[in-house]
């Protein structure tokens, strides 16, 4: 546990309703067929956060800093300032809906109520916890919660014994099933979270060690990023694998009523009890992330202080958390809600992805840190791909 640090609050980050929604949908419907988009994702995950943080540790500033900062042309400054507020700001608002919906949905499934009073409640008590401004305490309660339900879903998925030839048939043969285009971008968008991107260089940033050599500050940043990173594509594999057992393999429907039925091979009749105590600790954990992350992209594009007790940065963070109540509370259909937010911040990534490419090749901004050819291939590879996805899905609602 040692070598983890600051990715894993990355992974409570999209370890979140979300996650376990999409990856539930892709395993019941398609089985393993999207394991190859997975495998995709958390490679993805990793460079793009790996970079991103490099430029937190290096600089001392967060992406948004760095994009407000290395722009001589005001146009392209505007712009890109312009991006930060849609894509994060905007974006998160989105995204925070499906947490708080996501979350409500296990409580309601098990305590009753209505989604959108479960979902004011969670979006009160998200609130009064980023108020307090004491956000170490509640990151490591947050994060025990998220690998208790990890370690849940993965023994699971070993007693439920998965088809071991369809799974890696499905993680090295690339392959979209009819119907399955709105599935990849989601799965892909859940784990490549944009928001994320901002989140981890920022915190880098803040708590780098400066009594530290760079070279050990950057090894040991790469170590916690691969095993944050990959834990949380496990316990995505994990999700999809018992979605894929319970109901593909089984030819059952999921719905938001029989979501919990995976976890019967262990837990039995506390399935659904577990299952809506996993989703409130993923919901939680996953509403402070994104207005905590819109809070230090807006904060940093404009310019302004970011800091968890600047009015300006409580204002950011407190405007994306209504709104994901508002949008939450109007009675959208949950899956629906859920796998919308994912599939925009799938469509999102490119854009920000190209941003971070550029950065990361700026001699004067990270000197010898800077990406070589390895990174920017793989950068290249991630945006070309991710790109023609999203084209794709596009087309296919004009055509």
């Amino acid at each position: 546990m040692k070598n983890f640090g600051t990715g894993l609050l990355i992974t409570a980050a999209f370890i979140g309703p979300g996650t376990v929604t999409t990856a539930s949908i892709a395993g019941a419907n398609f089985g393993y067929a999207l394991v190859w988009a997975l495998l995709f994702s958390v490679v993805a995950t990793f460079v793009l956060q790996e970079m991103a943080s490099r430029l937190g540790l290096v600089t001392g500033n967060g992406l948004a800093e760095a994009l407000r900062d290395n722009f001589q042309s005001k146009l392209l400054k505007f712009f890109s300032i312009g991006l930060v507020v849609a894509a994060i700001g905007i974006g998160n608002a989105a995204y925070q809906a499906g947490n708080l919906t996501g979350a409500a949905l296990g409580i309601s499934s098990t305590l009753g109520g209505s989604i959108s009073l479960w979902s004011i409640c969670l979006g009160v008590l998200a609130g009064l916890l980023l108020a307090t401004g004491h956000y170490k305490i509640l990151e490591r309660t947050l994060i025990t919660l998220v690998l208790v339900m990890s370690l849940v879903f993965l023994t699971t998925m070993l007693i439920a014994q998965p088809d071991w030839s369809a799974l890696t048939s499905g993680m090295f043969t690339p392959t979209i099933p009819d119907g399955a285009t709105l599935s990849v971008i989601a799965l892909i968008g859940t784990t490549v979270v944009p928001y994320n991107l901002f989140l981890h260089a920022s915190i880098v940033a803040k708590q780098r060690d400066t009594e530290r050599s760079q070279k050990k500050n950057l090894r040991a940043n790469r170590i916690d990023s691969g095993l944050s990173i990959g834990l949380g594509g496990l316990v995505t594999l994990a999700v999809m694998s018992c979605a894929a057992s319970a109901f593909f393999a089984t030819g059952s429907t999921l719905s938001a009523g029989n979501i919990a039925t995976q976890l019967e091979p262990l837990l039995g009749d506390y399935a659904s009890y577990f299952f809506a105590l996993g989703l409130f600790a993923a919901g939680l954990s996953s509403a402070i992330t994104a207005p905590l992350a819109a809070a230090y992209a807006i904060s940093g594009a404009f310019g302004w202080q970011s800091d968890m007790n600047n009015i300006r940065f409580k204002s950011v963070w407190l405007v994306v958390l209504l709104a994901g109540v508002i949008f939450a509370s109007i009675g959208i259909k949950p899956l629906v809600a859920i796998l919308f937010a994912q599939a925009a911040n799938g469509l999102l990534l490119p854009i920000i992805a190209l941003f971070l490419i550029w950065i990361m090749n700026q001699p004067t901004l990270l000197g010898e840190q800077r990406n070589g050819l390895l990174a920017n291939t793989v950068g290249g590879i991630v945006v070309l791909l991710v790109s023609c996805l999203g084209l794709y899905k596009l087309a296919s609602l004009f055509f």
